[in-house]
């Protein structure tokens, strides 16, 4: 990260020793967050049984986007979506997540276009990290404008089909409010077989010391979905994803070694004929992100792709001024391998492949208040709505 911030998350009883080294080494700083612990607790306003119960009497669902929800009442608006809009919404339930819980899609079509084809599909996928709730919240937000508010946005369904999941990672996403505010991984965990295999790593006996340490006092469970994907897996010169199980961003054992990547993987695959754009919802640091993620080398149509995405970006910035950068993953943040992104283009043969990093810059980074939910939304369906606009008018 030379030359550049970084956020870190700094222990109370460490603060002084820390700001202490900072300022001996002559590096600036900011406190973004004086008490992390004080933000989780505001960053999510309870909704009482009455409200819920006001809300489903009204609107026939309890979802509220001036709140964060929980993956049970997502899935319940799935639900909802495809029994009260038949015509428009098909729930489909991709596989099981490795606590058994359903990775559910909706799949919002208005049937064939005015010549009987099928039209270009717009993938989006969301809380494939589980501390990214924003992304969820933005998902289901756009799921409402495609079918609730269908009679402002039908255009777009003349045009283009939509497949969108609003939580790819339904157990670490449900962990996050139950357990680890800021939990990013997957919840599986290894056999003694797969430890094994994972232990003879090229990282060597540090690796291998380190996790049989800490294997001796706690189980390490999950692994970062968006390093588990098979393009460029386990790459070692990106630096973005590590073969440490206790290490956030493990890539995991082999690609798509967790069933809800291998579940996205298939049902892309089995679609792509069909599906024109990828579009991953992550958080933080507003950014347009493109292909490769895992070098610096381009794209041969990396210039196409900017373009489109600047076009996104700029009606993004239309709604609240809020700007978002463009450029791959390795230019504006550092190369990671394993990327859904750069799976999407190179495997699946998906031109437009993007990653979007939604608000903040990090004054609230994974806490983004409820407050935030709808200009989030509202300013990332600007940007999405330009790219499906672009597309369609290139099919």
């Amino acid at each position: 990260m030379t030359f550049r911030s970084t956020d870190v998350a700094v222990a109370p009883g460490l603060l002084a020793d820390v700001k202490r080294f900072l300022k001996k080494q002559k590096i600036d700083f900011e406190i973004l967050i004086p008490d992390l612990q004080r933000t989780i607790a505001r960053q999510n306003p309870k909704m009482s049984k009455e409200q819920r119960v006001d809300l489903v009497t009204s609107q026939g669902h309890p979802m509220t986007w001036k709140r964060y929800h929980r993956y049970g009442e997502i899935s319940k608006y799935l639900n909802f979506l495809a029994l009260r809009y038949p015509h428009l919404v098909e729930l489909v339930t991709i596989g099981r997540s490795y606590e058994g819980q359903e990775i559910k899609l909706a799949r919002v079509s208005s049937g064939a276009n005015e010549n009987g084809r099928k039209k270009p599909a717009i993938w989006i996928d969301a809380g494939m990290h589980a501390r990214e709730w924003i992304g969820s919240a933005v998902a289901t937000y756009i799921l409402r404008q495609l079918v609730e508010k269908n009679a402002t946005h039908a255009r777009f369904l003349k045009s283009t089909d939509w497949i969108i999941l609003p939580v790819a990672n339904p157990d670490g996403y449900e962990f996050s409010h139950t357990g680890d505010r800021l939990w990013r991984k997957t919840r599986s965990t290894r056999d003694d077989d797969e430890e094994e295999v994972a232990r003879y790593t090229p990282s060597g006996l540090f690796h291998m010391v380190s996790r049989y340490t800490r294997w001796f006092w706690t189980k390490c469970e999950g692994v970062d979905p968006n390093r588990n994907f098979g393009y460029q897996w386990g790459v070692e010169t990106a630096s973005g994803a590590s073969s440490d199980p206790c290490h956030e961003t493990y890539a995991g054992p082999e690609a798509f070694s967790e069933p809800e990547t291998r579940a996205i993987a298939d049902y892309i695959m089995a679609n792509r004929r069909d599906i024109r754009v990828y579009l991953t919802l992550h958080s933080y640091s507003q950014m347009w992100l493109v292909p490769w993620s895992y070098t610096r080398a381009k794209p041969s149509d990396y210039s196409e792709l900017v373009n489109v995405a600047k076009k996104a970006a700029d009606a993004t910035a239309k709604i609240h001024g809020t700007r978002y950068k463009v450029g791959s993953s390795s230019e504006l943040l550092h190369p990671i391998s394993g990327a859904s992104d750069d799976w999407a283009k190179a495997i699946a043969g998906i031109k437009y492949s993007y990653t979007m990093e939604l608000r903040d810059r990090g004054t609230y980074g994974f806490l983004l208040p409820a407050s935030q939910i709808v200009p989030t939304a509202r300013e990332a369906w600007a940007g999405i709505r330009a790219i499906a606009r672009l597309v369609a008018s290139n099919t």
